[in-house]
């Protein structure tokens, strides 16, 4: 005898804002391997000698690329600025018999995450 499997509308994650959130952060993985094929294809282009380097940098430069670029930022931003949201719930450390707060959890993630992107701005910035 099969098991009841109660029918699944595939609207379910429109259902409730908290699933609507799940999707829109799993699917931000999408433009991070979009933009992963693309960098590595960037490599790629490097090794085939300056022309095709140029010709791939000038297809970065047009304007349907730019704005992937920025969605892929604002993607990227999003998924991990939930990603440190989620971490105190998920790692739970305790000193003694007491919690460390879910704020220092965070933060601990925080201030790395934003020194080194200071860091790599200012080398790019020269």
């Amino acid at each position: 005898m099969r098991p009841f499997v109660r029918p699944v509308p595939s609207t379910w994650w429109l259902k409730r804002r908290v699933y609507f959130l799940f999707i829109l952060r799993e699917l931000t993985s999408v433009f991070i391997a979009v933009y992963l094929i693309l960098f590595l294809n960037l490599l790629y282009q490097l090794s085939l000698g300056r022309q095709a380097y140029e010709i791939y940098l000038d297809f970065l430069a047009t304007p349907g690329m730019i704005v992937f670029h920025v969605v892929a930022l604002v993607a990227a931003l999003y998924h991990t600025i939930t990603w440190f949201g989620l971490l105190p719930n998920i790692i739970v450390v305790r000193i003694g018999e007491n919690r460390v707060s879910s704020k220092l959890i965070a933060g601990a993630n925080y201030v790395p995450w934003i020194a080194v992107s200071a860091i790599i701005f200012l080398i790019l910035k020269g």
